[in-house]
């Protein structure tokens, strides 16, 4: 079994429990402080535990360096971690951060004060409203563009202060914005993008996909890819519709409140 996005390891104990004691589990997390925890969280168990730090987009190639199988089946919950909330990297909008928002510092990657920085207005807008759907993008980007032309936006309340509005719902005025520079800087649709391609090579006959959600775009693409290989034979979703948390659910955890779950079963691979 593997788990993609392990974060703590809180769905990679309860998996264990189900495949033990002659089960292999694959925990994988971008974020090598998750897999440290991870690591922490998983001892005393009898299966083999395999936790690695890496893409969730390059799981074949994370199975052959370690010579797993392929696997029976493969869960990758895309919800935002709160540790990452605490990680100091800027992906809070309550404190005053750095604006790198990268999961993975060594990845090289573009930074989002460099984004922020370095893109056009139109770069920018599209981005909040294509990753964020958020309403003022146009007018945020305009803000942004104004403001670098005076000082470089270094950290998350120079941004958060741009933003600007008073809070007037459940949803903080920076939230959209936030979420919008975190996917975009991490590349998260084209992160899922491959993953899907790659699932005949992930699973073996037989194997199952679990993909939870919590983004329109992200659920749109699983739910096309799904009905793709359903259409080409390779298998069947395992629900017609997609499931989502009981009133209950929401309740005890409001964070499930967006949460898609949608599952996939190979049947030809």
């Amino acid at each position: 079994m593997i788990d993609g996005t392990i974060g703590e390891g809180g769905h990679a104990k309860e998996i264990i429990k189900h495949i033990e004691p002659n089960g292999i589990f694959l925990g994988i997390d971008w974020d090598k402080n998750q897999t440290k925890k991870a690591k922490q969280n998983i001892s005393g168990v009898s299966t083999k535990v395999v936790i690695a730090e890496g893409n969730y987009r390059d799981i074949p190639d994370i199975q052959k360096r370690y010579g797993l199988p392929m696997a029976d089946g493969l869960l990758l919950d895309l919800g935002f971690s709160s540790a990452h909330l605490r990680s100091g990297r800027g992906f809070s909008f309550q404190k005053d951060e750095p604006l790198d928002m990268r999961y993975n510092e060594k990845s090289g990657g573009e930074t989002a004060r460099e984004a922020l920085q370095n893109l056009k207005e139109g770069e920018i807008a599209d981005i909040l409203s294509t990753y964020g759907e958020e309403k003022r993008a146009r007018e945020i980007a305009r803000r942004i563009v104004e403001a670098r032309k005076k000082k470089r936006l270094e950290t998350t309340m120079d941004l958060v202060r741009l933003i600007g509005e008073k809070r007037t719902g459940k949803i903080h005025p920076a939230t959209r914005t936030f979420q919008a520079l975190r996917m975009y800087v991490n590349k998260e649709l084209e992160n899922l993008e491959e993953v899907l391609k790659s699932l005949p090579l992930v699973l073996t006959h037989g194997g199952r996909a679990a993909i939870i959600t919590f983004h329109s775009l992200e659920d749109r693409m699983v739910k096309q890819a799904f009905r793709v290989y359903e259409d080409k034979g390779i298998g069947k979703r395992i629900h017609k519709k997609v499931i989502k948390p009981s009133r209950e659910e929401v309740l005890q955890n409001p964070r499930s409140r967006s949460a898609k779950l949608r599952g996939f079963l190979l049947t030809n691979n």
